[in-house]
């Protein structure tokens, strides 16, 4: 099994005026002068995590993490019912990674995430591939409404009875009707009350779907502070329920925007949320691109697949 590196601590980190209203919080870690590269989180609304730039070689990468809009330490914070969202879409979030690199002076940079931040990383590929030397990926999703769908409803075949609370906690949705828009309503409810049940039945139903990784030894979800899971469920709701305000399937048909750029996916065949036919398809859809399946992983990973993340970024950090 391979090591991660040691801890370490940005060298620089700022605000960034992304208009609006927002400001993007900023880290840079590693080598000033080394390769770049860009540590896309998850959610939507997860915030950066110290954890993730331990994949990275220090000494030979610069790397860069920031907070989307409304999570983390970006301001204004979606867990403040007063947030104004409606700059805070895909489309923001890509002008703001764009105005991040112009503001570093980075010309490319390898782009690396998982879960949404894989969805992310593609949208913002295909739409500035001049920007992008390797991609990494671990956990592909590309946020179609199919996708949705089966995270919010298709993977309740394998937890009755954890869905049927779920759906119960959105009062008058049918079992067949838009549930993740009913959540989104929940979520902009002015009872706090009201937005807090909804927070704790959103989590409850992430975590369930996550059990058989986690044994019931954590809830990844349900485990966050507070303020965390407000903003996690608030943007991800609003985006899910949207489709990401991408057009269904765009990212697999432009896929064709990737080629030239080397890439490396990374999925368990055991990721319930997620499952594997997502990566398997922008794989024969992306030219020259690599996907490493991992057969005892889910969608939160495992050692092996962090082995193969590891690898992945290694070989690259020393292509130019």
């Amino acid at each position: 099994m391979t090591e991660i590196y040691p801890p370490i601590e940005p060298y620089a980190a700022g605000m960034l005026d992304v208009g609006d209203g927002n400001a993007v919080h900023w880290t840079a870690s590693g080598n000033p002068d080394g390769k770049p590269a860009l540590v896309v989180h998850g959610g939507p609304g997860s915030g950066s995590s110290p954890g993730a730039r331990r994949l990275l070689d220090p000494a030979r990468y610069r790397i860069v993490q920031f907070d989307q809009r409304g999570c983390g330490r970006s301001t204004p914070h979606a867990a403040d019912p007063a947030t104004d969202m409606r700059h805070n879409t895909t489309r923001h979030l890509i002008a703001d990674m764009e105005q991040l690199r112009d503001h570093l002076g980075i010309d490319r940079w390898l782009l690396h995430g998982g879960s949404w931040g894989s969805t992310l990383i593609l949208a913002y590929a295909q739409q500035h591939p001049e920007r992008v030397s390797e991609i990494v990926i671990a956990a592909v999703t590309m946020t179609r409404r199919s996708e949705i769908d089966w995270l919010y409803r298709g993977v309740g075949r394998f937890f009755p009875e954890q869905w049927e609370r779920f759906l119960a906690a959105a009062p008058g949705t049918p079992r067949d009707g838009d549930i993740v828009g009913a959540y989104a309503r929940l979520s902009e409810d002015p009872d706090a009350r009201v937005r807090e049940k909804a927070t704790a039945d959103w989590c409850a139903w992430e975590d369930a779907v996550l059990s058989g990784e986690t044994g019931g030894a954590s809830n990844p979800y349900s485990d966050r502070p507070s303020a965390a899971r407000q903003a996690f469920v608030r943007i991800c709701a609003r985006y899910f329920a949207h489709g990401a305000w991408l057009d269904e399937g765009a990212l697999l048909r432009d896929a064709g925007r990737l080629t030239g750029i080397p890439g490396v996916l990374v999925h368990g065949r055991l990721d319930m949320g997620g499952p594997l036919i997502t990566a398997w398809e922008l794989h024969r859809a992306w030219p020259g691109s690599e996907l490493i399946v991992v057969e005892s992983a889910g969608h939160l990973g495992s050692p092996t697949t962090r082995d193969h993340v590891l690898r992945a970024l290694d070989r690259f950090a020393a292509l130019p």
